[in-house]
């Protein structure tokens, strides 16, 4: 049955390559298509994960939004103008076509026995799925196998993209792992995001990463050559040694000063500033238990770049990100996380409830907040600390 199924291969192998143009005059909203006269999918733009990529590659193989154009944006007035929305937006609504999981009190989950919350990719494949099985299969929707294969799909491959994103730990243990696998597709895809080092950071090279996270996700190396299998093994060593040395070292470089420097930023010592952002997660583990820096650190700030869609063309506003220090580099769980009376919560809203001018949300499960200035931030970690 299904070595015959030969229509869904086709349309991964010709999977249409994408034009990368501005979508309004004078903005940081971007877009990529096949052609004109399409539907238009929206997600956000910055930095992307495996399952808005998955989401987006899939949501394209259906015949309502076959080869729709992507667009990237956080804009709401533009986000509301779009045929379907993915991964923002603050709205699941299958009837209309959204697809974020973000918002407060969102708990959908595959259903048939499974209990792991949806991603973006988990929502799109349970109301497109069956169709995007079907079609590989040259099978009715309502035939047996492709209800099979729909249970045995998310099961082997979908749920891990959901829990990875929702970060639902894999086991129940406080044990740590015996290894380290960043060899998996979500690791995969966010080494595909733009190297903090790199001096090019417009969103027409993001666009040109998150069409590679797209392709990955969706096409994966069934029709790769055998050179390219090749490649496809050693180039990651290779990639690996020299990702330790342009960017590993220079970031640790940064961590150490941040670290010395933060009984200057709260007296508690508990919140870290990062004076140029970099990688800094497992340098920091290392580097407090090496420094034998106690308390440990509960919050850590950096700056995010937002494109602006007022001014010129190449301007971006700065907004800060207070982050929730891990329990350990192998866990979703956070030291302190976020106060949870503010999980959930956007703009407005999140001010007033936190008492804290400029916020701009912060994520169901406590771990990320971001706020527009530098000393919104900085409150947000401080009031956190106490709360």
């Amino acid at each position: 049955m299904l070595s015959g199924a030969r229509g869904f291969t086709r349309k991964l192998l010709f999977f249409p390559r994408y034009l990368t143009l501005p979508l309004m005059s004078h903005s940081r909203v971007s877009a990529f298509s096949a052609g004109p006269n399409l539907k238009r999918v929206g997600t956000h733009n910055g930095s992307f994960h495996c399952d808005e990529a998955l989401g987006c590659f899939m949501i394209r193989l259906t015949d309502k939004f076959r080869d729709a154009q992507i667009v990237r944006t956080r804009d709401q007035q533009v986000l509301e103008s779009l045929d379907a929305v993915l991964d923002v937006g603050g709205v699941y609504d299958p009837s209309r076509d959204r697809y974020d999981h973000h918002q407060k009190g969102f708990g959908e989950v595959f259903g048939h026995g499974f209990t792991t919350k949806l991603s973006s990719a988990g929502l799109v494949y349970k109301h497109f799925g069956m169709e995007i099985i079907a079609k590989e299969l040259r099978l009715d929707q309502g035939h047996p196998d492709v209800h099979r294969l729909f249970l045995m799909v998310y099961k082997s491959f979908m749920e891990a993209v959901d829990a990875i994103d929702n970060g639902i730990n894999q086991y129940d243990t406080d044990q740590p792992p015996r290894y380290v696998n960043n060899t998996n597709l979500s690791s995969r895809v966010g080494k595909l995001n733009l190297d903090w080092m790199d001096p090019d950071q417009s969103s027409e090279k993001e666009n040109e990463a998150f069409e590679r996270a797209m392709n990955l996700t969706g096409r994966g190396s069934k029709h790769l050559s055998i050179k390219d299998l090749l490649n496809l093994a050693s180039k990651p060593i290779l990639q690996n040694v020299r990702f330790h040395v342009k960017s590993w070292l220079p970031a640790r470089s940064i961590v150490v000063e941040c670290l010395e420097a933060r009984k200057d930023i709260d007296p508690s010592g508990e919140i870290m500033v990062l004076n140029r952002f970099c990688p800094w997660k497992l340098h920091l583990f290392e580097l407090e238990e090496e420094m034998k820096i106690d308390p440990p650190i509960k919050y850590v700030l950096y700056q995010s770049f937002v494109f602006c869609l007022e001014g010129p063309q190449d301007d971006r506003s700065k907004h800060w990100r207070v982050q929730a220090v891990a329990v350990s580099p192998d866990k979703f769980e956070s030291r302190k996380p976020l106060p949870s009376q503010w999980r959930g919560l956007r703009d407005d809203e999140l001010s007033t409830v936190a008492g804290i001018p400029g916020c701009v949300f912060v994520h169901m499960s406590g771990f990320i907040g971001g706020n527009q200035s530098y000393e919104g931030a900085l409150a947000m970690a401080k009031d956190a600390l106490k709360l």
